[in-house]
């Protein structure tokens, strides 16, 4: 039986963390990114703790060992979801969809209408799971220091 998921709000003593928990999650992508994409995405310690100040951050853990992270910027009535990441070991186990709740929940609560992301084409299991949770594509096409975006985004209403 798989160890229990638990989801906490990060601080800054994670940085280092969210970091490795970063590159674990798309080193395998790594070639189909430019590499400034790449460092974007995996961005170090120093940009993670400038994070702590844009938003909060999440991190999923089993057995006290980050699995997971995911970010957020409140932007006026949207919230952006960046940084979405689950270690190689712990994907199927709906880390990404608990992760999303939590999310969500935290727009819910704080009058958040619209939740918006952007991800690559070539990560599949990602852009399923958004438009399983109910994510459509806009139509925005930004690219990331010339690596491909699509743009993703769910209406969300307060209940």
């Amino acid at each position: 039986m798989p160890e229990p998921l638990t989801i906490r709000i990060a601080g800054p003593a994670d940085a280092e963390a969210i970091t490795a928990t970063l590159r674990a999650a798309f080193a395998e992508f790594e070639p189909i990114y430019t590499p400034a994409a790449f460092d974007a995405t995996t961005p170090p310690k120093e940009q993670i703790l400038e994070r702590f100040g844009q938003g909060p951050i999440w991190v999923a853990e089993v057995e006290g060992a980050m699995v997971g992270t995911v970010s957020a910027v409140p932007r006026s009535t949207e919230l952006y979801i960046r940084s979405m990441a689950v270690t190689p070991g712990a994907r199927g186990q709906s880390v990404g969809a608990r992760l999303l709740d939590v999310v969500e929940a935290f727009a819910v609560a704080n009058g958040h209408r619209r939740l918006v992301l952007n991800t690559t084409p070539f990560l599949m299991a990602a852009l399923q799971l958004y438009e399983r949770r109910g994510f459509r594509r806009t139509g925005e096409l930004p690219d990331l220091f010339g690596t491909p975006l699509i743009t993703l985004a769910k209406d969300i209403w307060d209940a």
